[in-house]
């Protein structure tokens, strides 16, 4: 088919209208994608802007994958398409002046003589992987009911470069939630159409109020069962244009690309896990989803399976649910602000009575955390605040963890005070902390007591920071995780009925209080550690730091990763750290004895060789492929 008869036949398609956006709608949309053409945004500046805009489009790749970039007055597109003519090859332009919408025209001939100063630029389009969508079994929404595809402006910041700065606008299409995996493999192959997703799930995460009412195309109806998949947009390039102002601008009518003569064929599969992305719901209130790389998931899935060894032959097998350590680190990879809770009295006949379980695994965390620049706290029991302030200070002095973590105490019992320890001025919409975590805590048994293994009552000892759990579960966008070895922790309510049904006095000690995830491990510290070593992961997956920064400005640098890794949880760093809880007289928490061990198990070897594992499945590299 020839360049004129392939756009005679979309101009001879149902007619266009203005939305009440501004923006050109297409009908008949999903006929003229039967073509199976490549398509390509299109934004035209003033020569003297052209660098600035094609290094925003470079610190923005995900909206706006540079394809090409003509000379001053180029009308062809030669690596897009032979014969052609950018005034007349998309269907509707849009006409700027001083950032202003003034015209929509169906060609810029009249503009010949203003062109001759101003470069042409050909961005990727996401048009160009439905088929590869549909081709994988996914149904493509927009397509069935005939309608250009839903877009908006988000409430996420392209890096601004000298006069371009605008949001990010995303085009939406609804997909099945079974269909999630497959649909982000197909379009993560398409790396110049967008690529991979850039949310998936609630769309006011991205400030976006209501997807009926788009800001530009058409409203979508979703099919039951469907999630809202969001991919960045290179309509992008409209709001990037009237944030320049420059006196004369044109881009194509969102929905009225420029037509390649490169036709849409799906992508091969790969089989590199490195490449395959997955997709994990991390937050149900609101609905969230995240993605990272498949061989990533396999290795924390290692890491998982590393800590869940029982040498302490607890039984503790009979509590695990498997991929609780991945959606709990993704989950706090997203967060901003994370609160960590540990500590379990079980030495009621000692001074004090805490174990030495818990805080390592707790420090482990926060120093990774605080690595990736979370923000973290720590909430303990009050009667333990000026030790544990003390060990804290030793911990900075010894290396353990780089800068110290605030410690809080929370005392007042019910879920008004809970609301406002948790959120700014009690508001449920403004909460301090996206992320709460619970490791090693002695947790609220059904009868309001707590108890450790040996079905001691020790609630004289506990303040109820239970209550910021169960008052956290009330809230949108606050997320929790338990760590245990018993399932008599705080967070291990998720798992109660193994727990009463498998464990030594199960009936009576089992925690009631449930949390989001419930990371079980040989020893709690464990599971403490492989957070760490698990968001290390996450962070340096491709496919997963790119979701979280939704695309926009450049991956991380070496340095940043170097840090990085000097945070994460060492033999030399573990050791020390037992030997300061040694030091102040925190004890064993199977056998009681103040040693080097932890649940009666020696440091050297059993926990040093845990920690050698699980550092060695983190850091050392990948093998090539067979």
């Amino acid at each position: 088919m020839s360049r004129i008869v392939k756009i005679m036949d979309w101009l001879m398609k149902p007619a266009f209208r203005l939305t009440t956006q501004g923006a050109m709608h297409v009908r008949g949309v999903a006929t003229r994608r039967k073509s199976g053409y490549q398509q390509a945004n299109v934004v035209i500046l003033h020569k003297s802007l052209a660098d600035d805009f094609e290094a925003f489009c470079h610190v923005n790749s995900s909206p706006l994958p540079l394809l090409y970039r003509s000379q001053p007055g180029e009308w062809a597109c030669p690596p897009l398409a032979e014969d052609s003519d950018i005034r007349t090859d998309c269907p509707r332009y849009c006409v700027f002046e001083n950032g202003r919408l003034t015209a929509q025209v169906p060609s810029l001939t009249d503009f010949t003589r203003q062109m001759q100063d101003m470069v042409s630029f050909y961005l990727g389009c996401s048009f160009s992987f439905e088929r590869s969508l549909q081709a994988a079994g996914v149904p493509v929404r927009n397509v069935e009911q005939d309608r250009n595809v839903s877009m908006y402006r988000t409430s996420l910041p392209c890096h601004r470069v000298c006069v371009f700065r605008c949001p990010m606008v995303v085009s939406m299409r609804p997909v099945p939630e079974e269909k999630l995996d497959a649909v982000a493999q197909a379009s993560h192959l398409a790396p110049m159409a967008h690529g991979d997703p850039v949310h998936i799930g609630d769309p006011a995460l991205i400030g976006i109020q209501d997807v009926s009412r788009p800001d530009y195309g058409d409203a979508v109806d979703p099919a039951p069962g469907d999630v809202p998949v969001f991919w960045a947009c290179g309509v992008t390039g409209v709001e990037a244009v009237q944030s320049a102002k420059s006196p004369l601008a044109f881009t194509h009518s969102p929905g009225c690309m420029f037509i390649s003569d490169r036709e849409c064929t799906p992508a091969a599969a790969t089989s590199d896990p490195e490449q395959q992305p997955v997709a994990f719901r991390v937050s149900q209130q609101p609905l969230h989803y995240s993605l990272a790389s498949k061989a990533t998931v396999q290795r924390i899935r290692t890491l998982e399976l590393i800590i869940g060894e029982d040498p302490g032959e607890r039984g503790i097998r009979a509590l695990f649910v498997q991929d609780e350590l991945l959606k709990s680190c993704l989950s706090l990879s997203h967060a901003s602000s994370v609160l960590i809770t540990t500590g379990f009295p079980t030495h009621f006949m000692h001074t004090p009575p805490e174990e030495n379980d818990g805080p390592p695994g707790a420090i482990a965390m926060a120093a990774t955390l605080q690595a990736l620049g979370k923000e973290v706290a720590m909430v303990v029991d009050h009667r333990t605040l000026e030790m544990n302030t003390r060990i804290m200070e030793d911990a900075v002095d010894k290396g353990v963890i780089k800068t110290a973590v605030p410690l809080l105490s929370f005392q007042n019992p019910g879920q008004e005070s809970a609301l406002h320890f948790l959120c700014q001025d009690g508001d449920p919409k403004r909460p301090r902390f996206d992320h709460l975590v619970a490791i090693e805590r002695s947790g609220r048994a059904a009868d309001g007591n707590y108890y450790n293994m040996r079905g001691v009552n020790i609630k004289h000892l506990v303040d109820p920071i239970d209550d910021l759990f169960t008052t956290a579960s009330t809230i949108s966008g606050i997320t929790t995780s338990g760590i245990g070895d018993g399932g008599n922790e705080l967070g291990m309510g998720k798992v109660k009925e193994a727990v009463r049904a498998h464990m030594p006095n199960g009936s009576l000690v089992a925690c009631d209080v449930a949390a989001d995830f419930a990371i079980t491990a040989g020893v709690s510290n464990w599971g403490g550690y492989a957070v760490a070593y698990a968001l290390y992961l996450l962070n340096i997956c491709p496919i997963h730091e790119r979701y979280l920064r939704r695309g926009l400005g450049y991956p991380p640098k070496p340095h940043q990763r170097n840090d990085w890794a000097a945070s994460l949880p060492t033999v030399a760093k573990e050791e020390q750290f037992l030997a300061i809880l040694v030091n102040y007289g925190i004890r064993s928490g199977k056998s009681g004895n103040l040693a080097m061990e932890v649940d009666a198990l020696p440091f050297h070897p059993v926990h040093s060789t845990l920690i050698q594992r699980l550092s060695d499945v983190t850091l050392k590299p990948r093998p090539p492929l067979a």
